[in-house]
């Protein structure tokens, strides 16, 4: 025997003497643990080992494994305890479903959005307009459409989400809040047809001064660093730019509502109005609605004063809804019905994507590339984009996908110094598009790189549980780029964005129409990762590898934690529950752990994975309490990270 052989021998006795764990420098599981990894290693040969240190093992019943050495008996604990014969697996899996709910109501609960709740009243409206009405699962192109236009601040956006049932359109009683065209799909009786709302058709006899006054344009707020020649030019079209989104929406409409106030009466704008669409578009149903008749009898007396227009003029009220019941009987009237035919495949699920982001970082812009059309109004002036818009769009794959070009979001602060309430509200409608969104496309600037509210924004997908990519748009911008400019600029991001540390990054220069395809690209992907399932054989085995390679860690009083079975309860994000012996066993680092390890093995790029961690021990002794009283304990370290901070 060689002298490397023999200093290999010497301590490899050395760590297996039969000595009595208490007189041993090691605790007792640290040495059975070392033995195990010897074992594991093929270190435990006869070669290596004289005959009185030879290892056996045996299987206890309560499945803890022996192991003897040299006539010694060490227990030695199975960390990862997956004997489906001592586990009720189907109950296990209906006790999965019912965390994922209690998680799902606690974390709703921690991401509150202002003002996002409905009144009862209008919810039970809603609902009972939805009853009765036949869903023909028609998609939102094949339908008829109604376009409502009228001069700035007449109640078009009211009357919208009187329409569609809902709070989708900003309301504020200011001129020109509206900008964008902005589609909902609203349903009476058997029709359902898709209603657009419009910016306020402004005209040619004012000047410009009065034209921007009346549009509350601002050429300061949010535009530090452009120069006020770009600013005032961007001002000045303005106008021309909402003009056109509203005279997209007419010629494409059926039926087209020509709204005016009838507290204010009538106006020079409203017989401007009232001549172009007799002029250009009288071949179209047209509906002179005269709103705010809040009174049915005062209501037929301010009518009366639009009947020099040339149409008939139709009292309603969109804040009370008076009238719009027999209003929507005239535009069904207008309209076409459009049968569900068997030709019409069935709608499958349709990814969308929200595309967010700090203000003038080219949400809009890549919008715009990716539909081909001028869909928004693209301009430096912040906060251009006011609703969220939703646009439907064909993939090159022919997969169908549902973009949300949203407001840009601000610091809080610099929202409520400002005192703009249709900006705050536009914020809300920016978290509500993260919330019904799939994918969320972060957009940052590259020269600006990630800042700080590009890091809050980035939390908030990761709590919304959304999937997400970072695409970083004006690249264009940066100079003297080589091959290594991406690798250091993709280091920078993952440092300072840690919490989307999973999420790709697609690099464009949308205003020139660059690598934008694979924004759609990289989002398809991540939606299917998003979609993915792993089954339990396959999770349960990446789960005990885990373990194995690394146990979870003991406490002071000698207890350590042990994973008895886990399971993929949901999909969209994927969320995994561990039924263990105790939850607190398992610190947070070790839950980091197990989910790289869970990334490593099972891919999920793009997309955040959730691990719930369920205590089996209090869920049997605790079995008449209910389930809410057994993870209170669970999710309280849950809630305590998911607070949002003001």
């Amino acid at each position: 025997m060689d002298l490397s052989a023999a200093i290999s021998l010497s301590k490899t006795l050395s760590l297996l003497s039969p000595i009595s764990p208490s007189s041993s420098s090691l605790p007792p599981f640290s040495l059975s643990r070392r033995s195990h990894h010897l074992r594991r290693c093929n270190l435990t040969r006869s070669f290596c080992l004289p005959p009185s240190v030879q290892l056996s093992t045996s299987r206890e019943d309560d499945g803890d494994e022996m192991v003897e050495i040299g006539g010694s008996e060490f227990e030695e604990e199975d960390d990862y305890a997956d004997d489906e014969d001592t586990l009720d697996v189907d109950s296990l899996e209906r006790e999965a479903q019912l965390v994922v709910q209690e998680f799902s109501d606690s974390l709703s609960r921690q991401l509150i959005i202002e003002e996002e709740r409905s009144s009862p009243k209008e919810a039970q409206v809603k609902e009972k307009r939805r009853k009765n009405t036949t869903s023909k699962n028609i998609p939102d192109h094949l339908l008829p459409k109604v376009a409502i236009v009228g001069r700035p601040n007449v109640g078009k956006s009211a009357l919208f989400n009187r329409l569609v049932g809902g709070k989708k359109a900003i309301v504020v009683d200011e001129p020109g809040v509206t900008r964008d065209r902005l589609y909902g799909r609203s349903y009476w009786g058997n029709y359902e047809f898709m209603v657009v709302d419009t910016g306020g058709v402004l005209t040619i006899s004012k000047s410009q001064t009065d034209l921007l006054e009346e549009l509350a344009v601002s050429t300061t707020i949010g535009m530090e660093g452009i120069p006020l020649a770009t600013r005032e030019a961007a001002v000045a079209r303005m106008p021309t730019m909402i003009e056109k989104q509203a005279t997209v929406a007419v010629e494409e409409s059926s039926v087209i509502i020509f709204l005016v106030d009838g507290q204010a009466g009538l106006n020079a704008a409203d017989v401007e109005i009232a001549d172009w669409l007799r002029k250009h578009y009288s071949d179209k149903c047209i509906i002179l609605a005269v709103n705010k008749c809040e009174s049915p009898r005062k209501g037929i007396t301010q009518a009366s004063e639009f009947w020099s227009l040339g149409f008939d003029p139709f009292p309603i009220s969109a804040l009370s809804g008076t009238g719009t019941g027999e209003l929507l009987d005239l535009v069904c009237a207008g309209i076409e019905k459009v049968e569900g035919t068997e030709s019409l495949e069935e709608e499958n699920h349709v990814p969308a994507i929200a595309i967010v982001g700090r203000p003038n970082v080219g949400k809009s812009s890549i919008l715009n590339a990716l539909v081909g059309e001028d869909r928004t109004i693209v301009s430096p002036v912040s906060g251009t984009t006011r609703d969220a818009i939703d646009t439907e769009f064909t993939g090159p794959d022919g997969q169908k996908f549902r973009l949300i070009d949203t407001a840009g979001i601000r610091k809080k602060t610099a929202v409520a110094s400002s005192g703009s309430i249709p900006e705050a509200l536009s914020v809300n409608q920016a978290f509500r598009a993260i919330r019904r969104s799939d994918v969320v496309a972060l957009v940052i600037e590259a020269m600006a790189c990630i800042t700080e509210q590009d890091c809050k924004i980035a939390e908030r997908i990761e709590r919304e549980g959304k999937g997400c990519l970072i695409v970083v748009n004006k690249w264009d911008t940066i100079p003297n780029k080589n091959q290594e400019t991406t690798v250091f600029y993709e280091e920078d991001v993952r440092r300072k964005v840690r919490s989307l540390s999973w999420a790709p990054i697609v690099y464009s220069t949308a205003i020139a129409g660059q690598s934008v395809e694979k924004i759609i690209v990289s989002a398809a992907a991540v939606e299917k990762e998003r979609s993915r399932r792993l089954t339990t054989a396959i999770l349960n085995q990446v789960v005990r590898e885990a373990v194995a390679f690394k146990a979870p860690p003991r406490t002071r009083g000698g207890k350590r934690g042990r994973v008895y079975y886990s399971t993929q309860a949901a999909i969209r994000p994927p969320t995994f529950v561990f039924f263990v012996n105790d939850a607190k066993l398992f610190p947070e680092t070790y839950r980091r752990y197990m989910e790289k390890q869970l990334r490593t093995s099972a891919g999920f790029a793009g997309t955040p994975i959730r691990l719930l961690w369920r205590s089996r021990r209090k869920m049997e002794k605790s079995a008449g309490k209910g389930p809410s009283t057994t993870m209170q304990e669970n999710f309280t370290g849950i809630e305590k990270s998911l607070a949002v901070p003001a």
